[in-house]
């Protein structure tokens, strides 16, 4: 599944990825390197866990590297997507917790793996408003540009959900 929604008018983020608290990071597959060209963004060993939302082959983990794959498009979500969303987020929070070096990746780390560690850095004690600023000062500006996933945030996942569920 390769649904970025509006992503494509998105510059590709400067870094593979970027440590938003310490030990949760979030990234993408492609990033801008220093040549000024894309360039693809493989993981190795360098996370005890990967939680990934858009999986392209050849760009790891490891093996032996913890990996979660929970494809989802950086557009509507429905209940059953959106329960991924929170369990993801709840994967993270616990092995952060556990002194565990964690990546959150989507395609540019910018939007689906920005829902995530939101709702972990709410599920935390952060407001959605400080997660989501936090998040943007850490990654970059276009992180959680996707005005949906921000209503998700504002609303709660636990109630967009139920919302989903409902009007399925």
């Amino acid at each position: 599944m390769r649904d970025r929604g509006k992503q494509s008018d998105a510059p590709a983020p400067d870094s593979p990825w970027s440590e938003v608290v310490p030990g949760l990071w979030m990234g993408g597959h492609e990033y801008t390197g220093r040549s000024g060209q894309p360039e693809f963004a493989v993981v190795r060993d360098e996370f005890d866990l990967v939680l990934t939302l858009l999986r392209l082959p050849g760009h790891g983990p490891d093996p032996g590297v913890e990996h979660h794959v929970w494809p989802i498009p950086d557009g509507p979500l429905d209940g059953t997507q959106l329960a991924g969303v929170m369990r993801l987020a709840r994967t993270a929070d616990e092995a952060r917790d556990a002194g565990r070096r964690v990546l959150v990746r989507c395609y540019h780390g910018y939007n689906r793996s920005g829902l995530v560690v939101a709702h972990a850095l709410i599920r935390a004690g952060s407001t959605a408003e400080d997660a989501i600023r936090l998040i943007r000062s850490r990654r970059s500006p276009w992180a959680l540009h996707n005005a949906l996933f921000v209503d998700y945030l504002h609303t709660g996942l636990d109630t967009a959900r139920l919302l989903e569920e409902l009007a399925e």
